[in-house]
């Protein structure tokens, strides 16, 4: 039975502890001797355990050993996190971004970093790099399938790879498979075959075989490693620090106005169903930016001495947001790079009290636990991941306030509140 059992390859080289940055605590070194020996692995853990410079780590020894060069693919937003974080806690030479091919070429720095987008639209080559880590790995999912195909083929036989993301839920099978296929341990189409039963009534529903589980995430456990606190790793390791302070969820429904009868089906309603479709939701949206961001200024201050995430989805929130509250330091897209990444850092770092911004940019990998415990939404959607990992930027390990999380909804969309609600509940 055991020579039966999957278990991924081992293609990388053993590191001696002592070699490994001594500014990594006792769980990230572990987990960056394990994921070398491994040579291609994934590191799924809980926000705030410092995926960060566990992945630089793992990228400035592959790149040593090989004498090679490494690069790291952040989302939109986070190039602040890993250019400080090598320098003030590691003692390494800044990491430098690169747009292009050329850039990498003239640049002299081992680590490289860039976007998604530079790789998708294949502005970068990651076969020039002998190592390369995909920090939040998660947000490949909203670019869809044919992204991920993309990856895959581009990323093909790099010899050192990582993926570095929050912990997946464990019935998230396809993105776990996705992974593997990445990631150079199994086939896609293999892992699906092997393990999984397809369920004919609807489509990508996977259920794994009975006989087949046990096998399944022993396979998993050889490529990927879950960490939720560092006694996972060794009991004896601390947890000081660790433990997630209360999270406290304030919903704030706005009433509707009657009697703008709306045509659906032939029938005639009273007002439009923010459920019903996206034409629907986009029309409560529009229609209701300047009393939700009344709500915002409301909260904002009843509370003068805290430092406020305020997410917004729309150009005409933030424009709303920035009348309403002058004070408030915003970014947006076509702003520039610079001038953005200034004032991340600026408010992760306690120097602006209310910062707005979207989740697109700033939802994934921004780490504000450090001077801000509250966060407003001024608007709801059904993409609950989008929505979580922004809830994570402050309810986060090192948080050592009460988190505090406003939502501000629309009456007609209650059951996108449900909805959100019930994915709230789920361990």
């Amino acid at each position: 039975m055991k020579t039966k059992i999957e278990i991924a390859p081992e293609s990388g080289f053993e590191v001696e502890k002592s070699k490994i940055n001594s500014a990594l605590k006792p769980h990230q070194k572990d987990a960056v001797a394990w994921a070398l020996k491994g040579g291609r692995r994934a590191l799924f853990e809980s926000f705030g355990l410092g995926k960060t410079v566990q992945e630089l780590e793992f990228c400035h020894l592959a790149a040593e050993h090989t004498k090679g060069r490494a690069m790291i693919v952040l989302p939109l937003g986070v190039k602040q996190e890993f250019t400080r974080d090598a320098v003030k806690i590691l003692g390494y030479e800044m990491p430098e971004y690169c747009r292009t091919m050329e850039e990498v070429i003239q640049s002299k720095s081992q680590i490289v970093l860039t976007n998604y987008e530079r790789v998708r639209d294949g502005d970068i080559r990651p076969d020039y790099f002998q190592a390369t880590s995909l920090d939040e790995a998660s947000v490949l999912r909203s670019f869809g399938s044919k992204t991920y195909q993309t990856f895959l083929d581009k990323f093909k036989n790099v010899p050192y790879k990582l993926v570095a993301t929050a912990t997946p839920s464990p019935n998230r099978y396809k993105e776990l498979i996705h992974y593997a296929g990445y990631l150079e341990v199994m086939d896609t189409g293999q892992a699906l075959t092997r393990f999984f039963q397809r369920d004919s009534t609807k489509a990508n529903n996977l259920t794994l075989y009975p006989n087949m589980e046990d096998e399944f995430w022993l396979w998993v456990s050889s490529w990927a490693l879950f960490i939720t606190t560092p006694s996972d790793l060794n009991e004896k390791y601390s947890d000081e620090g660790y433990n997630l302070p209360p999270l406290e969820v304030r919903w704030h429904e706005i009433p509707i106005h009657y009697g703008d009868a709306q045509e659906k089906d032939g029938q005639m309603t009273l007002f439009a169903d923010a459920a019903a479709g996206l034409k629907q939701a986009a029309e409560v949206k529009r229609n209701s930016i300047d009393i939700r961001v009344n709500k915002l200024k409301e909260i904002v201050n009843s509370s003068p001495e805290d430092h406020f995430v305020l997410w917004h989805d729309q150009e005409a929130e933030r424009h709303a947001i920035k009348e309403a509250l002058p004070e408030v330091v915003d970014i947006y897209g076509s702003q520039d790079y610079d001038v953005r990444e200034k004032r991340v850092i600026d408010f992760s770092e306690g120097k602006i009290k209310l910062f707005a911004t979207k989740k697109s940019l700033s939802g994934s990998g921004c780490n504000f636990q450090r001077h801000c415990h509250r966060e407003i939404f001024v608007g709801i959607d059904y993409e609950f991941n989008d929505f979580i990992q922004a809830v994570h930027r402050c309810y986060r390990f090192l948080q050592t306030e009460p988190v505090i999380i406003d939502i501000i909804y629309m009456e007609n969309e209650r059951k996108i509140k449900k909805r959100i609600d019930k994915e709230m509940e789920r361990p």
